[in-house]
């Protein structure tokens, strides 16, 4: 499939978005098919275009299996979805974080997904979040998959210049720089996104556990005068 691609890379763009959009909706991981558009766009155009089409390809495509998966998960198997959040502890104070401030919280699960991409993708719809902010969120994934899409690019474009004999030690210089700074700017971005949404939904679940207590005070005074 890819070699397809990489002959044929006008019709293998559009082809490999809706590949992407399949997988993201069936629950297939995306990191292989990620760095599969790196390689062989970078084949087709060289390190620059195939970086930024590779990066469209899989953004337009992963966006659109997000977006189909949500939607199934509110209305199509939303019961069969509720049972899936079970697995995740977390999901109760996820929940009421979204309904208040759906953007921000969706923004920091796709910087830092502490709950795998294509799960998410059908546990947030039987969330409150509404349907603008989650696509609005989308854009949040850009960081990943452009670190993603340059590692594929990279070792197509070392296998490029390998093959056609030209001095690969600029190339390999750019790329261990790109590949270095990428990681550790991801990293950065996750761990504080991740460090911030566990204090929203800190701060969240201690509002929660003191709304109770003082409901049981009230019922507890109500009691004693009755």
């Amino acid at each position: 499939f890819l070699e397809w691609i990489e002959a044929n890379p006008v019709p293998g763009f559009f082809i490999f978005m809706v590949v992407y959009l399949i997988a993201t909706v069936l629950f297939v991981p995306g990191s292989i098919l990620t760095l599969g558009a790196g390689f062989v766009f970078a084949n087709a155009f060289g390190l620059g275009i195939g970086v930024l089409l590779g990066t469209l390809s899989v953004f337009f495509g992963a966006s659109a299996g997000a977006t189909i998966a949500f939607l199934f998960g509110r209305y199509l198997f939303r019961d069969w979805v509720k049972s899936l959040t079970k697995k995740y502890a977390i999901f109760e104070a996820l929940d009421v974080a979204l309904e208040e401030k759906g953007f921000r919280i969706m923004l920091l699960l796709r910087l830092s997904p502490i709950i795998p991409f294509n799960a998410i993708n059908y546990i947030v719809g039987v969330t409150a979040i509404s349907f603008r902010d989650y696509i609005l969120a989308m854009f949040a994934m850009l960081p990943g998959t452009v670190l993603y899409v340059f590692l594929g690019a990279s070792a197509g474009s070392l296998a490029d210049s390998a093959n056609s004999g030209d001095n690969i030690t600029v190339t390999i210089i750019v790329i261990v720089v790109g590949v270095v700074f990428g990681i550790a700017a991801i990293a950065a971005t996750s761990y504080y996104a991740k460090k911030e949404l566990n204090r929203v939904l800190a701060a969240r679940q201690a509002s929660v556990e003191e709304g109770e207590e003082h409901g049981s005070d009230v019922s507890d005074m109500v009691s004693f005068q009755v």
